[in-house]
């Protein structure tokens, strides 16, 4: 790792199947990152999802290590051990003592729960729900089409349609939905 990335700290919230890339990229670069997480991740694809590691423990997405830490001490011996620490933080109560450079809400709930511009000195934010130099440094596109992943410096992304996108002509209808709160066995 180059010198300079030791001291340098990002802290993603959420660690679902976009912030799994946004890790994913980040880790690839040589940037140490702690990612937080819900006690019960809603994410959709758990495969490529490091908060699989809040099930399990341990997961890997395209063969980068991710551990399920209980604290910041943790997740920094996680990170010298080359290992994606994700810390149970629904609220990310981590960044006040881990200070990062670089905060990444990547939570994609569709609104702003609290982030804002002091969280770190660099707030990026992914999708709809924050206004770029009002809540957060930059919004990156999470919308198909011609703009996704797109930075924006001023102003929002696209705003949620609540419409799938289209995959074989589908859109709606191709998502299947419970009738009912409880788990699949």
């Amino acid at each position: 790792m180059h010198p300079i990335f030791r001291k340098l700290r990002v802290l993603i919230l959420g660690a679902g199947e976009l912030a799994s890339g946004v890790a994913y990229r980040l880790y690839k670069s040589g940037f140490p990152l702690v990612m937080t997480e819900l006690p019960q991740p809603l994410m959709v694809r758990r495969a490529v999802s490091f908060g699989e590691a809040v099930f399990t423990g341990y997961t890997q997405v395209e063969g980068i290590p991710a551990r399920r830490v209980d604290d910041l001490d943790a997740a920094l011996a996680a990170i010298k051990s080359g290992e994606i620490p994700v810390l149970v933080d629904p609220d990310a109560e981590v960044r006040h003592r881990l200070r990062p450079q670089v905060l990444v809400d990547a939570r994609m709930i569709k609104r702003n729960p609290g982030t804002t511009m002091d969280d770190a000195p660099l707030v990026i934010a992914l999708g709809p729900g924050y206004t770029a130099g009002v809540d957060c440094h930059a919004v990156i596109e999470t919308n198909r089409g011609h703009r996704l992943g797109r930075v924006i410096w001023e102003g929002q992304a696209e705003p949620d349609t609540g419409i799938p996108g289209d995959m074989k002509g589908r859109r709606a209808e191709r998502v299947l939905r419970a009738p009912a709160d409880g788990y699949v066995q």
